[in-house]
């Protein structure tokens, strides 16, 4: 198993509850309804969530496609799997499954509706297969859409900065030389290109005082 995979689930399973707690706290459900909107799901869908964790985002999808809809929510980490199991079961949701397995390479057959991915893309040392991956999950018209986290312009921003800074370091054991921010922030911005690239129609905001970017892109038609 390759080392940045071994520090991820390391890492994500020794901080699932707290993980958890921030994940659920009020101003952070706000986000997560807006990512999920993004995906412009209908009722009956089918949506697949590529690093679920602890199933922060599983309410919201499943409100979004009902109880005829279907949710899959995807990770690699068992702690933060745990932790989703016991919030679908305790909803009694039929219409979810969880996987532990690799989101750049999910066994799911599609075509699926949408494929949502929160904070998970700069985990990847190149995203654009996983991305491509995913894309081509998508049944015609289908979404994808990444929320992420970076650094803002933004003068008040600036202790939110420092604090994204130390988490980032904190969940990137034993890289040096490099500043584990600009990593991460190179690689959502690729992740946000190869989206645009491969889709026919895309968007992209940023909220949350610049702090977070919301990019999706849907799949066109198929043609001959």
């Amino acid at each position: 198993m390759a080392d940045d995979v071994v520090a991820t689930q390391s890492f994500y399973g020794r901080w699932a509850r707290v993980y958890d707690w921030v994940a659920t706290a009020p101003g952070v459900e706000s986000w997560r309804t807006r990512a999920v909107g993004a995906l412009d799901l209908d009722p009956g869908d089918t949506v697949v969530e590529m690093g679920c964790g602890t199933g922060a985002n599983v309410p919201h999808l499943r409100e979004a496609v009902g109880p005829e809809g279907r949710v899959v929510g995807v990770d690699l980490t068992r702690g933060m799997l745990r932790r989703a199991r016991e919030r679908v079961d305790r909803e009694g949701w039929t219409n979810v499954d969880l996987v532990q397995a690799d989101a750049t390479r999910p066994p799911v057959a599609g075509p699926v509706d949408a494929v949502l991915a929160t904070f998970v893309v700069g985990m990847f040392a190149d995203p654009r297969p996983a991305v491509d991956g995913w894309m081509d999950l998508l049944a015609p018209g289908g979404r994808v859409a990444l929320l992420n986290a970076g650094r803002s312009d933004r003068a008040v921003a600036r202790p939110l900065n420092l604090a994204f800074r130390g988490f980032v370091r904190a969940a990137a054991p034993g890289k040096r030389g490099v500043s584990p921010t600009r990593s991460l922030e190179r690689r959502v911005a690729t992740a946000r290109d190869q989206v645009r690239t491969r889709s026919t129609d895309a968007g992209f905001e940023r909220f949350g005082l610049g702090y977070l970017g919301l990019q999706w892109g849907e799949r066109g038609p198929k043609t001959d």
